[in-house]
């Protein structure tokens, strides 16, 4: 299969790629790292007029793992960010679960949450640290030069940025410059769990789960994050399962049931919504209990 004519723009600068943005309208497309934008390119379920190449664009390579939150640009390659020794564990786990190597070392981590693909990790995770995505658009009208300050930028919270399958909040004069993960609490402690059919595969149900302690090492908040049961991620609030009780006498099987309720999957090729919510019931427990014992070796 191929893809439909377009024209191709490879633009060096934040600037010259917003005011390509900003001409094409409707009609264009970015390109970073490809993985999930070929294939549909190739199917022909997106046919966009204009295709803009930000790779050229090596500013937007970095990460920025700060003692608040780790700054991700929209080049950088998800295998990057897992080898980043400043990524908190959370992060490593999710990115490492990304496809295959050779997806991991093409494809972008802004990428794939701007892809806004509900069965996606790294959307799961961002939601769950409760992050935001820093957008970019053009000041003045399309087409004239226009200096760094002329542009324009928002930050988008997670809560916010997905709309639906594939769907986000970023506008078509828009460029996603940077995700960016908020560092958990002092006394936390995080896993991420998946089941896939077959290794390298979208995940059945992804699972993160985020716990806090407080001095006495009795929970103060649990919540978990869901991938593959939603048209979005699924965030629920784990806390009245778990609160109060000390760490090594938590019932985290009580916090899988309560997840499992919340959760609304629906039936497709792959799994019944059902075992979908067997799934988040058990892989909740199980995630519970890892990140309440990184919260205590946190603590």
């Amino acid at each position: 299969m191929k893809p439909p004519p377009f024209v191709y723009h490879r633009p060096a600068s934040v600037v010259a790629a917003l005011a390509t943005l900003a001409e094409a309208g409707e009609d264009g497309k970015v390109l970073a790292g490809g993985q999930s934008l070929v294939p549909l390119l190739n199917m022909r379920l997106t046919q966009p007029g204009h295709l803009v190449d930000i790779n050229r664009i090596r500013e937007l390579s970095y990460v920025d793992a700060g003692s608040d939150a780790v700054r991700v640009g929209a080049l950088t390659r998800h295998a990057e960010l897992a080898r980043h020794p400043g990524v908190p564990a959370l992060l490593r786990e999710a990115t490492g679960c990304v496809a295959h190597p050779a997806i991991r070392n093409r494809g972008t981590t802004v990428g794939s949450i701007v892809h806004a693909d509900p069965a996606a990790e790294l959307p799961a995770v961002l939601a769950l640290l409760r992050g935001s995505v820093t957008l970019a658009s053009a000041a003045a009208r399309p087409g004239r030069a226009r200096p760094d300050q002329e542009i324009v930028r928002r930050s988008v919270a997670a809560a916010d940025f997905f709309l639906g399958p594939l769907t986000s909040a970023v506008r078509p004069d828009e460029l996603a410059v940077e995700a960016v993960f908020p560092r958990p609490a002092p006394r936390s402690g995080t896993a991420w769990l998946e089941l896939s059919r077959r290794k390298g595969d979208f995940a059945l149900c992804g699972t993160g789960v985020l716990v806090t302690l407080d001095e006495d090492r009795r929970v103060t908040g649990a919540t978990g994050a869901y991938t593959g049961v939603g048209p979005v991620p699924v965030l629920v609030e784990l806390t009245e399962a778990v609160a109060g009780r000390p760490v090594d006498a938590v019932d985290w099987d009580r916090a899988g049931t309560l997840a499992a309720g919340a959760v609304a999957p629906e039936d497709d090729i792959h799994a019944t919504a059902a075992y979908r919510r067997q799934l988040v019931r058990v892989l909740s427990a199980r995630a519970g209990a890892a990140a309440a014992r990184m919260a205590v070796a946190d603590g």
